[in-house]
Formats: structure tokens, C-alpha cells, sequence
């Protein structure tokens, strides 16, 4: 089924834009500063969209959470990701052409992340897309984060669209909860960081798919 939106939200890591790539160079320089071998690039890949928090418990799992070590390791894991953190990362291939087509339409994307936005301002930037998303909605920006609807609110506020006219794609469930939640139209995609124990058909989207080609079929009407 062809959907045509009022407007289209993304989940920034994971969704649209490849991350991993970056944040595993980060947390393997980190772990080789400390006399750690280097992991798996997939080890690090999959706790990507769960934070700065989740990659630390993978790099460094001997150290509890609310241990100073740890907050430690999770800062400087952050400084050293801010200093590069567009060096490797990009578009998942083929979004470039979903985001020309909604732009030659006239439909408005943004964005819509728990990533906060001292990162994300810069790396929007870094990809050049900061001019070409119409709103970009942080946790900085909200009292309630997702899988709260507060977000998915402000940003359709921002862009003065319904909720149920606009569509959110993301890669965790939190994603599609936030969007279910504020009434929203919802897609999985499974082509995120999605640990091999979850199932994107049990998140209760509207929709899911595999790769960004099945993505683009959604909105085959643009292309």
C-alpha cells in the first residue's frame, strides 16, 4: 500500500542515517587506549540505537553501571565520538532518494531522536543535511522522551501537520510506540541496530520491511 503523508519523521541512528560506523571506530580506539582487543564490528553495531550506556556495557561489561569507571569511560567515550562523529557515518543507501522525492513533492521530513542535540546538530551538518530537515526534535527539547508521544507532538507542531496525517519510521520499538502512541502511521525498518533476539513484526508497526528498497516501495508514488 502506497502511503501519502502530510509529513514523514525519522529515527535518526539506525534509521536514516548509518551511525555504526563511527561509533565503532570510537569504542574500539577506546578499548585499545585501555590494552582491550578490538570487537567484533556487529557486537557494537546492535547496541547502537540503545545509547552511549549500552556500547560501554559492551565494550567495558566488567564495570557496573553506577560505577565511577564506568561514567568515566561513558564520557570520554562521547568527547572522543563528538570530535568525529561524521568521519565514516552516512545515508543508509537509497535514502538519498527517498528525501529528494519527498522534497520535490513538498512534503516536509524531520527528525525526531533520543539522541541528544550537541551530537545530532553537528552531524546533520556534517552530512549536509541540517538546511534540508524542516524539524530536527531532540530529548533537550522535551520533558518526556519517546517512547513518549511528547516528541512526535512538538515535531508535528513544528511542521503544523496532524499527527495522523504524518508517518515515523524508526528501528526500535521505542520508536514505534512513540508513534503509535501519538496516533502516527509507523515503520519498522530491520535494517537497523536491532539485536538478533528481537522481531520487528511483534513492535506493532503499521508496516515493516527489510532494507531501504522495501522502505522506498512505500512511497513508490514519489519516485
Amino acid at each position: 500500500m502506497s502511503l501519502f503523508p502530510a509529513a514523514v519523521l525519522f529515527d535518526l541512528d539506525g534509521t536514516l542515517v548509518d551511525t555504526a560506523p563511527d561509533f565503532v571506530r570510537v569504542l574500539n580506539d577506546l578499548r585499545l587506549k585501555y590494552d582491550r582487543p578490538a570487537l567484533a564490528y556487529d557486537e557494537i553495531r546492535v547496541a547502537v540505537s540503545a545509547g552511549a550506556r549500552a556500547m560501554i556495557q559492551v565494550g567495558f561489561p566488567e564495570y557496573a553501571i553506577d560505577s565511577p569507571e564506568f561514567a568515566a569511560l561513558r564520557q570520554e567515550f562521547l568527547d572522543n565520538y563528538s570530535q568525529g562523529l561524521a568521519q565514516e557515518s552516512r545515508l543508509f543507501s537509497g535514502m538519498e532518494d527517498l528525501l529528494t522525492a519527498l522534497e520535490s513533492r513538498n512534503i516536509p521530513w524531520g527528525i525526531v531522536t533520543n539522541k541528544p542535540r550537541i551530537y545530532s546538530v553537528p552531524l546533520l551538518a556534517g552530512l549536509a543535511l541540517n538546511e534540508r530537515c524542516q524539524v530536527l526534535v531532540c530529548p533537550d527539547d522535551v520533558s518526556q522522551t519517546k517512547p513518549h508521544p511528547e516528541p512526535m507532538y512538538l515535531a508535528c507542531n513544528t511542521l503544523s501537520v496532524l499527527p495522523e496525517h504524518t508517518i515515523y519510521v524508526g528501528d526500535h520499538i521505542r520508536d514505534i510506540q512513540a508513534g503509535n502512541n501519538a496516533g502516527m502511521k509507523t515503520i519498522a525498518v530491520g535494517f537497523g541496530y536491532i539485536p538478533s533476539h528481537e522481531n520487528i513484526n511483534d513492535w506493532q508497526a503499521d508496516y515493516c520491511v527489510d532494507n531501504v528498497a522495501e522502505l522506498v516501495q512505500h512511497f513508490r508514488f514519489l519516485l
